[in-house]
């Protein structure tokens, strides 16, 4: 157990996020996501995992020790739903308030089609696969900038 550091983040996980870059992006997803598949074909080559808990809380958990990137407007994706594109579904409404207290306001999280997500997971750098049971509880973030301290 380490200090100010959410206890959902394993060794493999934090590993993951501190080798991670300005504009890397990660892919939180459900169970049903084809994750050892693709995590496969990702920077970090292998499926990480936390789990037995909801997409919104793996998110928090991870946007505690990581900002989102404030040079794109779309540092925060959602697969959408097939056939209902513009339907936000309450398993990403969950993620949608995670977003939001971690990043301090109200934050875009834009729908990307079904197939055209699963193609942007593949050049992620890595996969965080999570208990969540409900359809469509999977996301892409982008890692953005620490600023320096003020002195």
């Amino acid at each position: 157990m380490l200090k100010s550091i959410d206890p959902l983040l394993n060794a493999d996980v934090l590993y993951a996020l501190r080798a991670m870059g300005h504009g890397d992006r990660l892919v939180i997803c459900d169970t049903n996501f084809p994750a050892d598949s693709i995590a496969r074909q990702t920077v970090f080559g292998e499926l990480l995992r936390i789990d037995g808990v909801s997409a919104a809380r793996a998110t928090k958990a991870v946007l505690s020790v990581m900002a989102l990137d404030t040079f794109v407007d779309s540092a925060a994706l959602r697969m959408e739903i097939v056939g209902s594109p513009n339907e936000v579904p309450p398993v990403q409404q969950e993620v949608q308030v995670e977003i939001n207290r971690a990043e301090g306001g109200s934050w875009p999280l834009v729908g990307v089609e079904r197939h055209a997500f699963y193609e942007l997971a593949k050049s992620a750098y890595c996969v965080i696969a999570t208990g969540e049971r409900r359809f469509y509880g999977c996301f892409l973030f982008t890692k953005g900038v620490i600023p320096p301290d003020t002195a």
